[in-house]
């Protein structure tokens, strides 16, 4: 079923199935790792790639030391996954903004180039007054 805007065009319907869909498969995406026991063998199951890249290097050639020091180290794991969800966070927060900022901006152009499409027609359809403005 469709609502009516002013211009007579009919609006969409949000799909609720679409949404329910999306929200069963992100959580897909985060319980299926845990019972399929992706990780099992590892001593830090869902333990950051920089510390896998490291440990794997470091197996490589024992004589590794990295090129760059953090400019932060946090105190403790919990504290330095909470500034990456933080990170993630506001990341998605500024695409967010964005994606936001950029439907409203077409919506406001679509809007403009029907309400100059319409008084286009009204001007065509209204009579032409050749008479002088004499009013100052």
């Amino acid at each position: 079923m469709s609502q009516e805007r002013t211009t007579g065009r009919p609006t969409p319907v949000p799909r609720t199935w679409t949404t329910w869909l999306m929200v069963f498969g992100v959580a897909a995406l985060v319980v299926l790792p845990l019972v399929i026991g992706a990780g099992d063998h590892l001593a830090e199951p869902f333990g950051g790639a920089d510390g896998q890249a490291e440990e794997t290097a470091t197996e490589i050639n024992p004589d590794y030391e990295p090129w760059f020091t953090p400019l932060y180290e946090a105190p403790s794991g919990e504290i330095e996954s909470g500034l990456f969800a933080l990170q993630a966070a506001v990341g998605a927060g500024v695409i967010g903004y964005y994606f936001g900022v950029a439907r409203t901006r077409s919506r406001m152009r679509r809007a403009s180039a029907t309400d100059t499409t319409d008084g286009a027609s009204r001007e065509r359809a209204a009579p032409a007054d050749d008479t002088p403005d004499t009013h100052h």
